[in-house]
């Protein structure tokens, strides 16, 4: 099958790619920039989602369309909303026969900018004109590590009652894959990590496994929005399958 993965060259965008072409599918990889390495067997295909260009012609051919997109600063409504708009458009000149949409757990339960934009986008592409499957998936690894990263650049350890439950995103490329070959589906189950875990938890896995004095900061348990992320509301309800590995284990793979 001809698969397209916009932001291909991305966090979550790789991994897809990757399995993807371990089964077999044809695979076009849909960004601004080439990536920097490329996996065997793929083409590059540059476009632009915040104007359309070179959407036309990435997409010629293709049956299926995985948006991993993510862009979190001033400008993700353009490029997420915006952006998602433009592509649905595209792929209905394309005649694409299947839409699949990455999500958050929880995103339409917490009053965070960037949320309310992955509501916006689901919104689009569940009443769009391609045929669809929409995912949703808790908070990956890579971005908790990302944060605690940053504070611990300032000697800082963040301290609170916020409740994640973080995946790993091979898992969700995966799931991703998955439903590329179930062709569309409509919303399919959310899928989260092993583990629930208060942000002080984490932030002291990551300071036992990486080490260093840091400051203990504690969150202020204020505003809707965080009151919600303390109640679990980025966390999966029992609906929602777990899957993959801890963030404990991420730590140990991606550092040892």
């Amino acid at each position: 099958m001809q698969v397209a993965v916009v932001g291909g060259t991305g966090t979550l965008g790789v991994p897809v790619v990757r399995d993807l072409v371990s089964r077999g599918h044809t695979v076009r990889v849909l960004s601004r920039s080439a990536p920097a390495d490329p996996v065997p067997g793929t083409e590059h295909h540059p476009v632009d989602l915040a104007t359309g260009a070179g959407l036309d012609a990435a997409l010629e051919g293709v049956h299926t369309v995985v948006d991993t997109v993510n862009h979190r600063n001033l400008r993700s409504a353009r490029v997420m909303v915006e952006g998602v708009r433009t592509l649905l458009a595209a792929e209905q000149r394309a005649k694409v026969g299947h839409h699949v949409e990455i999500s958050i757990v929880g995103c339409d339960q917490v009053p965070f900018s960037y949320y309310r934009t992955k509501v916006a986008q689901e919104r689009l592409v569940t009443q769009g004109p391609t045929p669809w499957t929409l995912l949703r998936a808790t908070q990956f690894h890579d971005l908790i590590d990302e944060i605690l990263g940053a504070a611990a650049k300032l000697r800082i350890s963040p301290r609170g009652s916020l409740l994640f439950q973080p995946i790993d995103t091979a898992a969700v490329a995966t799931r991703l894959s998955d439903a590329v070959d179930a062709g569309p589906s409509g919303r399919i189950r959310d899928i989260g990590g092993p583990a629930v875990q208060s942000l002080s938890a984490l932030a002291d896995l990551r300071r036992r496994a990486l080490g260093g004095p840091l400051l203990p900061l504690p969150v202020p348990p204020v505003g809707r929005a965080i009151r919600r992320v303390r109640n679990a509301a980025l966390c999966l309800d029992n609906a929602g399958e777990t899957v993959s590995f801890d963030y404990s284990e991420w730590l140990h793979r991606r550092y040892s």
